[in-house]
């Protein structure tokens, strides 16, 4: 679990890809600090697992799931990367819970600067929209953002100049694509809906006939 709150950026070093898969080394300072094999670092809001670590680079195994669904694909060396390390129970939760398992991604199709910030306006698939809420939480590329507006194509998120300096969103251009995860609130509650729904029209389908068939009357 983490907070989307990212603690540095990190380089790519090397990607090695297999046919579905890939093997990336991370240059970084903070996140190793602590760091043990097994470790989870969120990478651009994906969830990996730490395999191997040196003093300044970490190396990771990206699973073919994970190629389909994610940026992590398009990564060459040289590439910058948002990282965080997971949450512990004792920090403080300044961002929101973000698990690092994203949903899909999105398409910037605008930078507008108002200001000190800049409007990030991304496009993301049909089926994502529908958890995306005015002023609720979003993670985009791994940081923790609060949306300032949504319609039915498209949402836009204002950006700081601190989150500017500390992260790669804004080095990222029109037509790029980024990572989303929605806050998982809004899935537990479909996810609950949907299952009470299924479960009435089970009942529903209880009447005279059924149970004279199972010899009820």
């Amino acid at each position: 679990m983490f907070t989307g709150l990212v603690e540095e950026v990190g380089i790519v070093q090397s990607v090695l890809k297999g046919i579905k898969s890939a093997k990336i080394v991370i240059k970084a300072n903070k996140v190793l600090e602590d760091v043990k094999l097994g470790d989870s670092i969120s990478t651009n809001g994906v969830c990996l697992t730490v395999t191997d670590f040196k003093d300044n680079t970490f190396s990771v195994d990206i699973m073919a799931e994970t190629m389909r669904r994610s940026t992590l694909k398009n990564l060459i060396p040289g590439s910058k990367v948002n990282l965080e390390r997971a949450l512990r129970l004792d920090d403080r939760l300044g961002g929101h819970l973000v698990s690092g398992h994203i949903d899909g991604t999105g398409l910037i199709s605008s930078l507008d600067r108002e200001d000190n910030a800049v409007w990030v306006t991304i496009k993301p698939s049909t089926d994502l929209l529908k958890y995306i809420i005015h002023k609720g939480s979003i993670a985009i590329d791994g940081i923790s953002l609060t949306v300032a507006y949504v319609d039915e194509k498209v949402f836009k998120v204002s950006i700081i100049p601190h989150t500017k300096d500390v992260t790669t969103l804004l080095d990222k251009s029109i037509g790029d694509e980024v990572n989303l995860e929605c806050d998982m609130i809004g899935k537990y509650i479909e996810k609950l809906i949907n299952f009470n729904r299924k479960t009435n029209n089970a009942k529903n389908s209880i009447d005279m006939e059924f149970l004279s068939k199972h010899g009820f009357c």
